[in-house]
């Protein structure tokens, strides 16, 4: 198969195909409906084809057909080489620290280890590759492009094979994800004949269920067109729980922005990621960060969840550490900006805060969720990507994705993405239909903790919303009392908001008890 028809089958397939149904539970299948690719069936014929393959898209002049191991993808391929080696030096970064802090821990790669690192070696071994786990649709982040029409994700699951997984035999998934984000369509390239693919098509077919194979040749784009970036989400340690510590697994998160220019994957900042660390060693960079967030329009973006902070405040990595909370300070992505956290020079006191919402209320500017200093720094927690990792995930990820390796997936493969993930997709599929039918998007969004509803009743008793294990306030004896940020955060009839954590406001939805 040419290359050139390869590119043309994948943007005739993450720009026009629709999403199929999934092996998930019942509820995530008509969630995940026009939003995502998660059927096993599907995915496991894309990588058997090799169509969809990460050396096939990216390596114009292979005609082997076959997807490449770990050891020739990151040796092979040029585009790749920046990656791994970026990777290597957060790891020695983090070994560092850890020994600073515990230096009476031993750390490697082997259960002989008080902390146990991810095997690097993996990442150039012949016996093991990504595989494709899940297409995502994310035209939701248009408002950061809005003629890209947003982006649309293809997920790779670390896997290793026991022999010729062209053969399909025993594999074993492994806790790394790589995401290769493309955007939705390249508007500055689209030739007079493809004007007709516009932002309200695309959406279109994503949620009807046309057949996307009708339209593979007419689909010239250029080879690089839609390429954006590399998201990498790895789990660098294991902590198990000693005389130091409880239990804690941490994650690595890592960006590559595709070049065209030199057509190399860059390393680059994490999107709002804010760099805790050098904003509180620099008082001056600390003042132009707050100046900067508390303008009443940045403030406006920032309660819907659409700010875009920029660069020279942002770190180019983040280490997660799952359960929140239990890493020492030094690993700890929530960011300590805010008085009472323990830090001497704070970028934000509460008197910033609440003048900061009089100012927005005072020129009229209507805030959806930051009502309260609590909502702010909330807020400033899940804006980041280590922080919306740590809400509501599957052990560091939101998008496991689908393990069609094997005949009998466990329950963890069955379902692909985390209570966040399914909880976004009545969002993500208002602003699909907006797209399709000429209206202007909402791009906003709520907390990570629980969705925002549009008028929806989709998730109503579920636990995504109200339903058991949703996030809920806690109100009562005990608690920091009613926040005007979370209130609504209720339970459905026959359940109460009960403390989970050490959380004094947010709590979980159990079974009422006497």
């Amino acid at each position: 198969m040419s290359h050139g028809r390869v590119l043309r089958i994948l943007v005739a397939f993450v720009a026009l195909c629709n999403g199929v149904p999934s092996l998930s539970a019942a509820e995530d299948t008509a969630l995940e409906r026009g939003t995502a690719i998660t059927d096993p069936d599907l995915l496991r014929e894309f990588e058997q084809h090799d169509v969809l393959s990460i050396s096939r898209l990216l390596w114009r002049e292979r005609n082997a057909n076959f997807p490449l191991e770990t050891d020739m993808l990151f040796s092979w391929l040029k585009q790749l080489a920046q990656i791994r080696p970026a990777i290597d030096a957060e790891f020695e970064r983090y070994i560092a620290r850890h020994k600073a802090s515990f230096p009476n821990e031993t750390i490697g790669v082997g259960e002989g280890f008080d902390v146990q690192l991810f095997d690097r070696a993996t990442l150039k071994s012949n016996q093991t590759r990504f595989v494709l786990a899940g297409i995502v649709n994310r035209m939701d982040r248009a408002f950061v492009s809005e003629e890209s029409c947003g982006e649309i994700r293809l997920i790779y699951r670390l896997t290793r094979f026991e022999a010729n997984p062209s053969e399909g035999k025993a594999a074993m998934r492994l806790p790394m994800t790589l995401n290769l984000v493309l955007k939705a369509r390249d508007a500055q390239q689209l030739s007079r004949k493809l004007e007709h693919i516009t932002c309200a098509e695309i959406a279109r077919r994503w949620l009807a269920n046309d057949k996307w194979q009708d339209l593979v040749d007419a689909l010239p784009f250029p080879q690089d067109a839609l390429i954006d970036r590399i998201e990498t989400n790895t789990q660098v340690a294991v902590a198990p729980k000693s005389a130091l510590h409880d239990f804690r697994t941490d994650y690595l998160l890592k960006v590559f922005k595709y070049n065209a220019d030199t057509k190399v994957f860059e390393e680059a900042p994490l999107e709002n990621q804010i760099d805790r660390e050098r904003l509180l060693a620099n008082e001056s960079l600390r003042r132009e960060f707050k100046a900067w967030l508390l303008e009443p329009e940045h403030l406006r973006d920032f309660d819907r969840g659409t700010v875009l902070i920029p660069e020279k405040f942002l770190a180019k990595g983040a280490v997660v550490p799952t359960p929140a909370g239990l890493a020492p300070s030094s690993l700890q992505p929530e960011f300590g900006l805010m008085q009472g956290e323990g830090e001497r020079d704070p970028a934000f006191s509460e008197s910033d805060v609440v003048g900061a919402l009089k100012t927005a209320a005072d020129r009229g500017i209507g805030l959806q969720n930051i009502r309260s200093v609590a909502g702010f720094q909330r807020r400033l927690n899940d804006i980041t990507c280590a922080g919306c990792h740590q809400t509501r995930g599957i052990g560091g990820f939101h998008f496991p994705g689908v393990d069609w390796t094997v005949d009998k997936p466990s329950t963890s493969t069955i379902v692909p993405g985390s209570p966040h993930f399914f909880g976004d997709q009545v969002r993500r599929r208002d602003i699909l239909t907006a797209f399709r039918d000429g209206k202007r998007p909402d791009f906003s969004r709520g907390f990570a903790s629980r969705p925002q509803l549009r008028g929806s009743t989709e998730l109503a008793g579920t636990e995504y919303q109200d339903g058991w294990g949703a996030h809920c306030s806690l109100q009562g004896p005990g608690s920091a009392g009613a926040d005007k940020s979370f209130t609504s955060w209720t339970c459905a009839k026959g359940l109460s908001c009960q403390a989970a954590g050490s959380s004094s406001r947010i709590g979980m939805c159990f079974v009422k008890t006497r």
